[in-house]
């Protein structure tokens, strides 16, 4: 397990206390690489009040307008939710989560991201998660804290550092990085037009086709030497077509 490959990802923060808390969270399990979606209200005294001695994990904390940049170079992807989806996603608890968040972190960097404080993650910035992560909290009272969120998903990865047992990283003998998330966004929107070109999608009633199609090749895994077949096996189905399209012309 690497902690200095594993950023957390807080989307529109909408009270800067809640900042600071995940930061003071962050640096007592050993965390610190922090990325700030679009904060509501930030820099804030209240963030560094809350953040306590982990004022150095806030000044480091990158600030970004989109989700795409706070994780397009990362290969392994978490987002935490609260609810069921319509098509569901693998799902894990914290504890699972963490081993295989630890697993990743060897050789790839890993995301894991946390949304608004009152609905969360939306649908559509959870299609990009290779997991979702789910805290089982008691019926009687399931709300909790950003902060406290944070700090289970965070203990957990530390109980793994502390141990020292954690899993071996399995990637050492891989034959190529597994696939960043900017070059899988490429990957379905090649992959759309491709489905539209051969008119296997209708764009006027996609359905859930991308949807599920986005949750298998996040449950596969793509590395980029397998992406890169795929896209180029996408282009030339793109110039049969077109070459179909020509003679009929």
């Amino acid at each position: 397990m690497n902690p200095d490959n594993i950023r957390i990802v807080l989307v529109n923060t909408t009270h800067p206390g809640n900042i600071g808390g995940v930061a003071r969270a962050m640096k007592n399990m050993g965390l610190r690489r922090l990325y700030l979606v679009e904060p509501r209200d930030y820099p804030n005294e209240q963030a560094v009040w809350r953040a306590a001695s982990a004022t150095d994990v806030l000044e480091a904390a990158v600030v970004v307008p989109t989700l795409s940049e706070a994780i397009g170079d990362c290969q392994f992807i978490v987002g935490t939710s609260a609810r069921e989806r319509r098509i569901p996603w693998p799902l894990m608890d914290a504890r699972q989560c963490a081993q295989r968040m630890a697993l990743a972190s060897g050789q790839e960097q890993v995301a894991v991201l946390f949304g608004r404080e009152d609905r969360g993650l939306t649908n559509d910035e959870l299609k990009v998660c290779n997991l979702h992560l789910n805290i089982p909290t008691s019926q009687d009272y399931s709300s909790l804290n950003l902060a406290m969120a944070v700090q289970i998903v965070a203990y957990e990865l530390r109980m793994l550092a502390v141990a020292g047992d954690g899993p071996a990283t399995g990637a050492d003998d891989w034959d190529a990085p597994f696939a960043t998330q900017d070059n899988m966004e490429r990957f379905y929107t090649h992959l759309e037009q491709a489905l539209v070109d051969i008119e296997f999608l209708d764009p006027a009633a996609p359905r859930q086709l991308m949807s599920r199609l986005r949750r298998l090749y996040s449950r596969v895994r793509l590395d980029e030497m397998e992406l890169n077949i795929l896209r180029g096996i996408l282009t030339e189905t793109q110039k049969w077509v077109r070459r179909g399209s020509d003679r009929e012309s």
